[in-house]
């Protein structure tokens, strides 16, 4: 399941300008936190523990850290850590001399309202973002006086999964500073037995290796690492700490039957997991993706990963390859044994692969499935066999079929339940919730491939997951009539070295004796495995353990529980998600857990008053994570829920129009001359009007081609307030009435008037909302300074363009109300990546070009990839009028059109 990075950000400095607007100005803070200032800066934290308790896979982690401020004057603190991304926070409070704030977990809407109440105010509230690939990261800070100490406690819970034969239990180090007392500690209690325990710093090098203390015997396992000062030096004389990195711990557990039974209070687990069983036989078919965006590093660790897996593919498998662009290309027309000649042969065709083309992703799964119907209705695979289908892709559909969810309904109408679809999601290109129910609805999983240099490993570590099946449609039945709620019990694998876990209530107070029975498919017959316990006798043995937190059991199904409603919602019909979500909500509620439904409400003093920040728990596609507007942060791009159609204008110049309706993108360019001003949006009604003006390149070629423009610079007026913001990439200037403010790139700073709110997040972007009306987005795009050709340039996004009037015109603003078009006769273009299509739109026929541009609107670093239909000749039959008609005389003009 996806998560999140919580990044709480609570402190605001007052500062008044002539303009008389309320600034909370961060240029101080940006400073500490960018130099070592902010490691010491009299800051001292001089305490800080990890303890971990973990039993029966469920681990209760709590993080105290205690810092004192050794200044004359009050200093702000900071805490911040990161998490597993699989894990819900439970608790968190700060005592300040005595007095403890505690954070307060409500359903997210009611949070929503809790924090908009305090923005009111003029404070400062919460962000969520993601940390890495494993982690998420909870900040928080608090200003407190001279001498004054303050203890910051935060809890989480997660159940920790099977991986390859082992738990791992991750935890992330970076105190960022030496600590006096630091000390990790981990005790772990499992009913069957540990059987091996490991643990690891990657920060740590063999002089260190003896600072980990571990131990386990019968139940019990220990780990405590706790470095004195000297030892967390980088060097002799160095006042930087090495603490930096991952600290894993890993173990199994004894195994001497296939399952093991826990029951306490009325609730219990079943942990799965046989030994020794023979192996299933696999039959798998990798699409793979070759398009044009999959050129260079991507391709070349693809390969790299696919010649591995080759190594690895057990001779009574089958398998095949289907590449994919615009067209359609299987290594074989059926799947081949894997002999050692079709090995090495397959091995020649892998490195043979080329990028090139467009993405059809519709016609290569309905091909896929067909070969793998094709061979099972001709029995040339073995009868006890498992069929797979994994696919890679690092993009959204830009060929054949376009529309997501007739993709999803043609490839599920396809595979009809019998074969799991695993679906790899290369990048942050891709809608990953396409991929990610597409996936869930055909008894598989999505996983993210991140871009990186170790990507072929992560390739390759997601097909040993699911590289040796044991066991097939497995069924696990508990008594009827006596047990109820419980989690998953069917499951279309069991994979080596995996683990399957379901737990329940029982509602039989009478029952004395609890049997679960396992029914499955094996490689060479039917199996079922039978686990019987005595209830009363289970519970009392695990309740005299010294390691037992809680009602472990309940907790650990409630997490369970939430997690599975969760994925089944994604893939749910409307109706049905509704049902799902409150399922999980009041279950998020009642065993206070920060979920993607829940937020929690961190209070704080801060200038003789307490204020209130929201710490949240978004999805693992970002264009999709819910968090509200940020105040101020020092390190990260805003992003916002997009409850309406987002257009925008960005690049040489391309604008991007979103039809919602149509879950479609339109697109055009306008080419005039460097120093022209366009008028983008006018809403006579609001009196908001919003121009930029086009620059050109540095250097002028005389090729005679049409030479590309940039947005230079934007005016922003809205008469009602008597306001005017001038915007260019070197600063910004709000001019009201006759006062003025100017403020740079480099600051990070929030602004807050009647009717407008304004925030500067530093050499990123700028967000500006007017009131009840619309919100604007402007990105600042930086080049090279000594680039030979290009200057910086800005990009415009709007957001909540439903809040402004009917009467809205414009380039962009026209676009605001619905817009209704039809596409027909989609065929090959001159290059193969682009196809062309009749357009109906406006009683207008066009002839489009299937393109992508890039939204730089959620994520201003590297851009999502939108697909969109081009409207040629300056967006002719599209735009009411000419594109001249939009030409205004200065960045504050209001424009007349006919």
């Amino acid at each position: 399941m996806g998560s999140v990075l919580f990044y709480v950000l609570l402190t605001s400095i007052a500062t008044t300008t002539n303009a008389e607007f309320v600034v909370a100005q961060f240029r101080n803070i940006i400073k500490k936190r960018s130099t070592s200032d902010v490691i010491f800066n009299d800051i001292d934290i001089y305490s800080m523990k990890i303890d971990s308790k973990v039993t029966s896979r469920f681990a209760h982690n709590v993080i105290t850290s205690r810092a004192v401020n050794r200044a004359s004057v009050s200093k702000e603190v900071f805490f911040d850590v990161e998490l597993p991304k699989t894990a819900f926070i439970t608790n968190f409070s700060m005592t300040i001399d005595g007095s403890t704030y505690l954070g307060n977990i409500k359903e997210k809407e009611a949070a929503k309202k809790q924090y908009e109440t305090a923005v009111s105010r003029g404070h400062t509230a919460g962000l969520v973002k993601a940390s890495g690939r494993k982690t998420e990261k909870f900040t928080v800070s608090v200003n407190i006086a001279a001498a004054s100490k303050v203890t910051f406690e935060l809890t989480y819970e997660e159940l920790l999964k099977r991986h390859l034969g082992k738990y791992e239990m991750l935890i992330k180090v970076k105190p960022k500073q030496l600590v006096k007392q630091f000390q990790i500690e981990a005790n772990i209690f499992e009913p069957q037995g540990i059987s091996e325990l490991e643990a690891l710093g990657s920060f740590i090098n063999n002089d260190f290796t003896q600072t980990i203390e571990k131990s386990f015997s019968g139940k019990k396992g220990h780990v405590s690492f706790k470095p004195t000062i000297d030892q967390q030096r980088t060097c002799d004389n160095c006042s930087t700490s090495f603490l930096d990195g991952d600290f894993t711990i890993k173990y199994d557990v004894k195994r001497d039957s296939p399952g093991n039974l826990q029951i306490i209070s009325g609730y219990f687990v079943h942990f799965f997991a046989p030994a020794n069983l023979p192996r299933v036989p696999k039959n798998v078919i990798f699409v793979i993706d070759i398009s044009q965006s999959m050129l260079g590093q991507k391709m070349e660790q693809t390969k790299e990963a696919l010649l591995k897996i080759l190594d690895d593919v057990k001779e009574n498998d089958h398998f095949n390859f289907i590449l994919f662009n615009n067209r359609i290309i299987p290594w074989k027309e059926n799947l081949v044994k894997a002999t050692l000649d079709n090995l090495k042969e397959a091995r020649k065709f892998v490195k043979s692969i080329k990028a090139t083309g467009s993405t059809n992703i519709n016609d290569a799964l309905i091909r896929t499935v067909e070969m793998m119907n094709e061979v099972h209705k001709e029995k040339v695979l073995p009868e006890r066999s498992s069929s797979t289908i994994i696919m890679l892709t690092d993009g959204n559909p830009t060929s054949g079929e376009f529309n997501q969810r007739k993709i999803q309904e043609n490839v599920k109408n396809a595979i009809q339940g019998r074969y799991s679809l695993y679906n790899l999601a290369f990048g942050y290109d891709m809608d990953y919730n396409f991929l990610e129910k597409m996936a869930l609805e055909n008894n598989g999983l999505t996983r993210r491939i991140y871009e990186d240099s170790d990507s072929a490993l992560q390739l390759q570590s997601f097909y040993d997951e699911v590289a040796n099946p044991m066991l097939r449609e497995v069924q696990l039945h508990y008594p009827i009539n006596a047990t109820s709620e419980l989690t998953q019990n069917n499951f279309n694998h069991y994979y080596d070295g995996s683990e399957i876990v379901v737990a329940g209530r029982i509602i039989d107070n009478d029952l004395n004796s609890f049997t679960a029975d396992v029914k499955a498919h094996g490689a060479n017959n039917d199996v079922t495995f039978t686990e019987q316990v005595d209830i009363e006798e289970t519970a009392k043995a695990l309740q005299d353990q010294e390691y037992i937190f809680g009602d472990y059991i309940e907790r650990l199904w409630a997490y369970l529980t939430i997690q599975q409603l969760l994925e089944k919602r994604i893939s749910a019909q409307e109706e049905k998600r509704r049902t799902l979500a409150a399922e999980a909500l009041e279950l998020s509620l009642k065993y206070k857990f920060v979920t993607p439904l829940t937020s929690m409400v961190v209070t704080k003093p801060e200038d003789n008053e307490d204020k209130a920040a929201i710490a949240d728990k978004p999805v693992e596609d970002t264009s999709i994570q819910h968090s509200y507007p940020s105040r101020a942060s020092s390190d990260t791009s805003i992003q916002h829920s997009y409850p309406s159609r987002a257009n925008s204008v960005d690049g040489d110049p391309h604008f991007l129009i979103e039809v919602p309706q149509k879950k479609d993108h339109l697109c055009f360019n306008i080419n005039l001359d460097p120093g022209v001003v366009l008028n983008l949006v006018n809403d006579p009604d609001t009196g908001i009007t919003v121009n930029g003006q086009l620059i050109g390149k540095k250097k002028v070629s005389n090729n005679g081609q049409t030479q590309k423009t940039y947005i230079g610079k934007l005016g922003i007026v809205n008469t009602q307030l008597d306001l005017k913001i001038a915007i260019t990439t070197e600063k910004i200037t709000l001019q009201n009435g006759r006062k003025t403010a100017t403020f740079t790139w480099l600051d990070t700073t929030t602004l807050q008037q009647e009717g407008l709110t304004m925030e500067i997040n530093r050499e990123k972007n700028l967000v500006l909302s007017f009131g009840d009306g619309a919100t604007f987005i402007v990105v600042l795009h930086r080049v090279w300074k000594k680039h030979p050709i290009h200057h910086d340039f800005l990009g415009l996004y709007t957001l909540d363009s439903h809040k402004v009037s009917e009467h809205t015109h414009g380039l962009l603003g026209q676009f605001f109300q619905h817009i209704d078009f039809e596409v027909f006769d989609i065929r090959p273009g001159s290059d193969p990546e682009k196809p062309h299509a009749t357009m109906i739109v406006k009683n207008n026929k066009l002839t489009v070009t299937r393109i992508s541009e890039k939204d730089y609107g959620k994520d201003p670093s590297h851009g999502t990839i939108i697909p969109c239909w081009f409207i040629h000749n300056n967006g002719t039959g599209l735009i009411d009028g000419a594109h001249t008609d939009y030409i205004v005389s200065n960045l504050f003009s209001t424009p007349f059109i006919n």
